[in-house]
């Protein structure tokens, strides 16, 4: 550690860390996967990002005593769904935790041999094998090489920030963003 680091003093407690992400609005996905018995789980997960092209793979943050967690990590294997402005209800339904979401849902597995697939409230989806895996904290880092994608147009993103959902602005007829106004 630089001495300019260590500088900084201890780090901020578990709310103002809170405090600030919320102040970073992201798009939702509900991370899938089967355990060793075939059976869904899932959950609601902000903390998804692309990583690199080249191979191509993503990386998704789980709890380390989360069930999901658990089923990804018996086959390698998870899906990111991600959720499309009108999946409220189940990004909700699968950040509660309640027992029986799946059949609450229609769903699907890949023929990829990936997760589930929540095909009425995903407009894209990628199917991923385990590539590595990293302890942080609580927290397991799980790195993704994307075997598929699915991609459903049409839709746009559920967003998350500020505590509350929203979705992406519309894009103008022309396909491009409204230009700013800039003071």
């Amino acid at each position: 550690m630089s001495n300019f680091a260590a500088e900084l003093g201890p780090t901020v407690d578990v709310d103002s860390f809170r405090g600030l992400m919320t102040q970073f609005p992201s798009g939702v996905a509900v991370v899938t996967a089967l355990d060793a018995d075939g059976r869904p789980w899932g959950m609601t997960c902000s903390s998804v990002s692309s990583v690199t092209p080249v191979p191509p793979t993503l990386l998704i943050c789980l709890r380390e005593q989360s069930p999901t967690l658990k089923a990804i990590l018996d086959r390698d294997a998870f899906t990111v769904n991600l959720l499309h402005s009108k999946a409220q209800a189940a990004a909700e339904l699968f950040a509660s935790g309640a027992a029986g979401r799946f059949d609450l849902v229609r769903w699907h597995v890949s023929p990829s041999a990936g997760g589930p697939h929540l095909p009425h409230y995903a407009h894209a989806v990628a199917d991923c094998r385990v590539s590595r895996t990293v302890h942080v904290g609580d927290h397991v880092v799980v790195f993704g090489e994307i075997c598929q994608v699915t991609h459903r147009p049409g839709n746009v993103p559920l967003m998350y920030g500020l505590r509350q959902y929203n979705t992406w602005p519309q894009a103008e007829p022309n396909g491009l963003a409204a230009p700013l106004a800039i003071p």
